[in-house]
């Protein structure tokens, strides 16, 4: 696949009004026409380029909506006011009540949540599904199944979902395939792999400074424009808009996605392969060891490495914990959860971020209660913090 999603950024022309080199902030919630017939076809959807209420479109959102559309390769693309709403709104844009999806089991904890608590209140039911068997997943489609969703590296397990034969699988059966690339943007490109609609939360490596909560959607032309109808659009009725001074700052921290995703994939792969050495069970998609790692590289777009997700499974959630309060003391990163930020963040994900999961579920996905997800930081020297880290195993007699 030829597509580089840094290069389809970095081509775009967005400036101000005035020449300034950083789009301008159009701080207002609403705009004024100078014909009342032209806010009578913008209500109707007839008109482009004119703004009408910032619930709907907003001039700055517009220029991070575009940005995150080139760099997925989408025609089209919508900005939410955090990841949860970007996924809960595409889901109920495409269902109604009495409809269906397939969904990975491995997914982030409140989007599990979502599926399996809040969406039978609406009588859309969900199948969960192994998102690495393919057979399990055509099996499971039912006539009125409108959606597959799953995400491209599965949060925490970081199995590897193949794009291209969940997409056939979707067009095959006329549904819609959804995939979440949160863990791994620029890295993979979903739409061009042949999936429907992508979704993020832009609070984790897109905007990478833990400052904010936002979400994105990309899609074609025609479902943005759905989401958004004055009358029937999931996220004009909803409302999860994002403030447009927020937009400002995550497209800027846009232009250098790419320079952090090659680090953040540089120091995983060294913390990863270190760690692996001393016997500990390590998942990163980079090592040969992982069973995605030959799917992923078939998929994926090489230059930007291989993410900065990883795992360590030492199997018991009290040594789990001791080591993360250990490597937080001692200058590794913090015990926090959320991902994409310049430090490291780790934290135990079965009783954190994939707690809304049963913990029954849990073991039988494969996600045992002393699994540590790591949010490998920037790190300038990647080898002292090993060497903390391996300090601290060994202090716990972990090793």
């Amino acid at each position: 696949m030829n597509f580089d999603p840094a290069k389809a950024v970095q081509h775009l022309e967005q400036f101000g009004e005035f020449g300034d080199v950083n789009p301008s902030i159009t701080d207002s919630s609403t705009f004024t026409f100078l014909g009342a017939k032209t806010m009578i076809d913008t209500f109707h959807g007839q008109t482009h380029g004119c703004f009408l209420y910032s619930r709907h479109w907003n001039p700055t959102n517009k220029y991070l909506a575009d940005a995150m559309a080139a760099m997925e390769g989408t025609p089209a693309g919508w900005v939410t006011a955090s990841g949860m709403a970007a996924i809960t709104n595409a889901i109920m844009q495409l269902c109604n009540a009495g409809d269906h999806l397939v969904s990975s089991v491995t997914t982030y904890g409140g989007t599990f949540a979502f599926l399996k608590n809040y969406l039978p209140k609406f009588n859309i039911d969900v199948t969960f599904v192994d998102p690495t068997n393919l057979e399990e997943i055509e099996n499971a489609i039912k006539p009125n199944t409108k959606v597959i969703y799953t995400e491209t590296f599965s949060n925490p397990l970081l199995q590897i979902s193949d794009i291209p034969s969940l997409a056939k699988i979707a067009n095959k059966h006329g549904v819609k395939l959804m995939v979440d690339n949160t863990f791994s943007p620029m890295i993979v490109s979903p739409y061009k792999l042949g999936a429907h609609i992508v979704v993020y939360s832009m609070t984790k490596f897109i905007n990478g400074k833990n400052d904010c909560v936002a979400g994105a959607i990309c899609a074609d032309e025609e479902f943005i424009n759905s989401l958004i109808d004055v009358n029937s659009g999931t996220s004009m009725l909803l409302g999860p808009v994002l403030d447009p001074l927020r937009s400002s700052s995550i497209l800027k921290n846009l232009n250098t996605l790419h320079v952090r995703m090659k680090y953040h994939g540089q120091n995983a792969m060294y913390l990863s392969g270190k760690l692996q050495e001393l016997g500990l069970k390590i998942s990163y998609p980079g090592l040969k060891s992982h069973p995605g790692h030959e799917l992923l590289n078939s998929i994926m777009n090489k230059q930007f490495g291989y993410g900065g997700m990883m795992a360590i499974d030492i199997e018991d959630d009290e040594k789990a914990n001791s080591l993360m309060e250990m490597m937080q003391v001692r200058g590794v990163g913090y015990l926090a959860v959320s991902l994409g930020y310049f430090k490291t963040l780790f934290s135990n994900s079965g009783k954190s971020t994939s707690s809304e999961v049963p913990e029954d579920v849990q073991r039988k996905m494969g996600l045992s209660g002393g699994l540590i997800r790591f949010s490998v930081g920037l790190d300038n020297d990647i080898e002292n913090t090993y060497e903390i880290i391996k300090g601290c195993l060994i202090d716990l007699k972990i090793i």
